[in-house]
């Protein structure tokens, strides 16, 4: 029982499967990605990338990809019996800053986020079994076994649940779900070829009489329109192409023949809701498996990239033997708090209740608080960066941070000080002259770019790298 099909073993070929997988093949970790369909998940159900996401994808390498095969949001456009009646701005725009390099949700369907993320890990040797489907799982001290409906069971030190709502490894493992409706209203989501709109827009059609809202949107970098439609309460939505049609002519100016092929469609109830726990011994939910939400403020597929960012350098760390096993007990207290203020978040802009912009791009958010982040300075204001805080981005003294932290290494970063500093194994040590997005100090940021540690001397370090990290040790 102690030999191992795989370091890990994570089901769900999904953008947080896919992104965990990556970051664990970067660190040397044996993953594999199982999958019950044939083939990668053909919509586009998640389509915006926020700028916390962005900077994720940078240090995972597929920024590059994802800027050249997507776009920005279009303006929307409001029609009204056939007429351009005006503009609507679907988020506040913000500026993009030295600390802030991205400032604005990027568009990819989420079939070409997949396509995107899998190229890269065939590029560092991974792997993805498809139709493999998983239906049980057991647990003992040494590891998780997964059997499949067909094929060899396999056998991993750690296993990852990344497959979707309705997760058959959180029900195997006995997780209950708790949450809310946030709408009862159905709504369609389909992506089409159509004729009679240009792509410079987002079209959105008011809802009229019994009818709801409707809004049309060119996805960037494809030759497709995704259609978001509501329906009444109790309504049964039929995915045909024919129904489809329908009710683009009956919202909109077009006529049923400009909608001219369905390449996917589906539709659900907004809903609320989060697993009980993240974590069942050696198995981790991550991603919808964890939450589900409200797609209004794009921050679904986002947060669930960023568990998978959380967890990845803690499984690489752990398994490398660097870091007790003890480590990856921070996933879920720095993830489900996060996930929680996100499900909270996604309600209120579907409701109306707050904006998409600032609020939605998650830059602002971070683990103070909790037992990784070890700030040793006093009586600094709540606006300055803490420990727990995202580490900002900045070029200074001819380094540009974010190229600094790229990798799976820890960075030592001293700013606007000449303190000695320790030599770590396993830590980039870089100085820069001060910066006002750090203030002054020693900053000790983490391999997912959030400040671990900080004090204004590198004086009580050793204990912190000691408990979180100890093969992050002084060099002689």
């Amino acid at each position: 029982m102690n030999a191992y099909d795989s370091d890990v073993l994570i089901v769900g070929a999904g953008p947080t499967g896919l992104a965990l997988a990556v970051d664990l093949a970067r660190r040397g970790a044996r993953a594999l990605v199982v999958e019950r369909a044939d083939g990668l998940f053909p919509g586009s159900r998640g389509k915006g990338l926020q700028p916390r996401t962005q900077e994720v994808f940078d240090d995972l390498g597929v920024l590059d990809a994802v800027r050249a095969a997507g776009g920005r949001y279009p303006v929307g456009m409001i029609w009204l019996d056939g007429e351009r009646a005006g503009e609507h701005r679907m988020f506040d725009e913000t500026e993009a800053t030295e600390a802030e390099p991205y400032h604005e949700p990027w568009m990819l369907p989420q079939w070409r986020t997949q396509e995107i993320l899998l190229a890269r890990l065939t590029e560092l040797g991974g792997e993805v079994a498809f139709g493999r489907e998983l239906v049980g799982v057991a647990q003992d001290a040494d590891g998780v076994t997964a059997t499949f409906a067909a094929g060899a069971p396999v056998r991993a030190r750690y296993a990852v649940a990344a497959d979707g709502g309705r997760s058959t490894v959180r029900r195997a493992l006995g997780i209950g779900m708790t949450g809310e409706t946030v709408d009862p209203n159905p709504v369609l989501v389909a992506d089409v070829r159509l004729t009679g709109l240009d792509r410079d827009n987002v079209h959105v059609f008011p809802p009229a009489g019994t009818e709801g809202f409707m809004a049309v949107f060119p996805l960037a970098g494809t030759e497709d329109f995704q259609i978001v439609a509501q329906f009444p309460e109790g309504t049964d939505i039929d995915l045909s192409l024919d129904s489809i049609r329908k009710v683009v002519a009956t919202r909109s100016h077009l006529s049923p023949d400009d909608v001219t092929e369905v390449r996917w469609a589906s539709d659900f109830r907004p809903r609320a809701a989060m697993a009980d726990r993240f974590r069942e011994g050696r198995v981790f939910l991550a991603g919808d498996a964890a939450h589900v939400h409200s797609p209004a403020g794009g921050q679904g597929l986002n947060t669930s990239v960023q568990d998978a960012y959380n967890l990845g350098w803690k499984l690489g760390a752990v398994l490398s033997g660097d870091a007790p096993e003890s480590l990856l007990d921070s996933y879920e207290e720095e993830r489900l708090p996060n996930a929680a203020d996100m499900l909270g978040l996604s309600t209120q802009v579907h409701r109306g209740e707050v904006r998409r912009g600032e609020a939605t791009q998650q830059l602002g958010l971070g683990y103070r608080g909790c037992s990784l982040a070890v700030e040793t300075r006093e009586g600094l204001p709540s606006e300055a960066l803490h420990a727990g805080d995202r580490a900002p981005d900045g070029i200074r003294g001819g380094v540009h941070l974010f190229d600094a932290f790229r990798g799976p290494h820890w960075t030592l970063l001293a700013v606007g000080t000449d303190v000695d500093l320790p030599d770590l194994t396993g830590a980039r040590t870089v100085r820069i002259p001060a910066y006002e997005a750090y203030g002054t100090g020693v900053f000790l940021i983490r391999p997912d770019g959030y400040v671990g540690w900080a004090g204004a001397t590198a004086e009580a370090l050793a204990e912190y790298a000691a408990r979180v990290c100890p093969a992050m040790r002084w060099r002689a």
